[in-house]
């Protein structure tokens, strides 16, 4: 992975004035990239890449002759549509190239000619999944969401798997129910099962979000080719902010032995913007460090000292707002530095008995959560399963997610000497079952 470069400078001016607004999440040393188009525009989805409250339509500056080189090159196949899988197949030098370009004209003491005309208000454009995937995988990444869980969901039993330490557990989801911020999570139905009674259908009573990461496959690799932990994040583009829906009650009747399906299957949501790997250089933390008994540390094949700073601090806030509030309340706080494997060693196990992985294919996390108060990533820990309701600004309370609700995840990347950045955010609102 590449070190901090002039991109990151924090010294940097943009001459688009809402780059420098206080707590925004796209200054000009951020550059996430998505797909886009005018709202009401009748063509497709192009690339564009955020920079305050503005979108850079990567079309027309190409049009206008801004880029040259392979950061033309980039930038004409993230305009190409329909998304940006095949811009994520390009790899790491194109990348960094057309950042680089971008970074360049964007940081000038004026707008090249023509540059600030095609840039896109944010509140004019709508917004498309960033890329198709065609393989979703939900990992297990966060040792005390899995303890967590593991108490409310299994009691008696052991809270952590045995397996959990000695690797990343993950299932095979789906990819046909992604689908970008803003689309309404319609509360799905399902068998559920009281006591010994038989099961019934019904729509789920235990609705629930899951706060987590999702990284995005860049270069894919061939049936058969492992990618070492060293060489893991030359294949991954950059990370979105992701929420795996959970119906609670359908997950516990179904989940063994298999794990989960339709309680989670019905809708996962993905912010619109990719934050670059490079853009996430300066916030860039060890991993988790092990110590104690029970701590085995990373199997040889999962530990590399290329991953000596592979973990991130991205602080995760989860919000709610139910139906009437005009605002909505933090439910909910984590970070990623938490995780106990890194995107590097998911993505290695994921690849280590063969595995194929297509540019566009996204893996989760999984929820992160802490052990703290307000720092779980799901209402199943924060409820303790709905037996402890959250109270919420106006005496309103919440043991799972009712119709009308709104869930909003955000996150922020902060260090000393360096400009915050963010990823936008990922919401969804509950509408009725059918």
């Amino acid at each position: 992975m590449s070190d901090l470069d002039i991109t990151h400078d924090p010294s940097l001016r943009c001459w688009v004035a809402s780059a420098h607004a206080a707590g925004t999440d796209f200054p000009v040393q951020n550059l996430p990239l998505g797909m886009f188009r005018r709202a009401g525009e009748a063509g497709g989805f192009r690339g564009g890449v955020a920079i305050g409250d503005r979108i850079v339509d990567l079309g027309a500056w190409l049009a206008l002759g801004l880029f040259d080189g392979i950061a033309a090159e980039a930038a004409r196949v993230a305009v190409a549509g329909p998304d940006l899988n095949r811009f994520a197949a390009l790899g790491r030098p194109h990348w960094k190239a057309l950042r680089g370009a971008l970074s360049a004209l964007l940081s000038g003491p004026a707008a090249p000619p023509g540059a600030e005309e095609a840039l896109v208000p944010m509140e004019a454009a709508e917004m498309a999944l960033p890329v198709t995937p065609g393989n979703y995988t939900d990992f297990f990444c966060s040792l005390e969401h899995a303890s967590n869980a593991g108490r409310v969901m299994r009691p008696g039993q052991p809270a952590v798997g045995e397996n959990f330490r000695w690797m990343p557990i993950a299932y095979h989801g789906r990819a046909s129910s992604i689908r970008v911020s803003g689309t309404p999570c319609r509360r799905p139905m399902g068998q559920q099962r009281d006591g010994t009674a038989p099961p019934v259908f019904a729509p789920t009573a235990r609705l629930d979000y899951e706060a987590e990461l999702g990284c995005i496959i860049g270069p894919g690799n061939a049936l058969g080719q492992r990618v070492p932990v060293a060489e893991a994040e030359a294949h991954i583009l950059g990370i979105c902010l992701l929420n795996d829906w959970s119906a609670r009650d359908i997950q516990r009747f179904e989940y063994q032995p298999l794990g989960p399906f339709l309680g989670k299957s019905f809708l996962t949501s993905l912010s619109p913007w990719v934050v670059t790997l490079e853009a996430l250089a300066p916030f860039r933390v060890p991993p988790r460090a092990r110590s104690g008994p029970e701590e085995p540390g990373a199997p040889p094949h999962l530990a590399h000292p290329a991953d000596a700073s592979g973990g991130f601090d991205i602080a995760l806030t989860a919000w709610l707002r139910p139906p009437g509030a005009e605002a909505p309340a933090p439910i909910g706080t984590g970070n990623a530095r938490w995780l106990y494997w890194t995107p590097s060693q998911m993505l290695a196990h994921h690849t280590s008995n063969g595995c194929d992985l297509r540019p566009g294919d996204i893996f989760g996390t999984g929820t992160i959560s802490g052990f703290g108060p307000g720092e779980q990533g799901c209402l199943l820990e924060a409820t303790a399963n709905g037996r402890a309701p959250l109270t919420l600004p106006g005496g309103v309370q919440r043991a799972f997610l009712e119709d009308g609700d709104e869930v909003i995840l955000t996150a922020r990347c902060e260090r000393e000497g360096h400009v915050p950045i963010g990823f936008g955010r990922c919401g969804g609102t509950v509408l009725p079952a059918n």
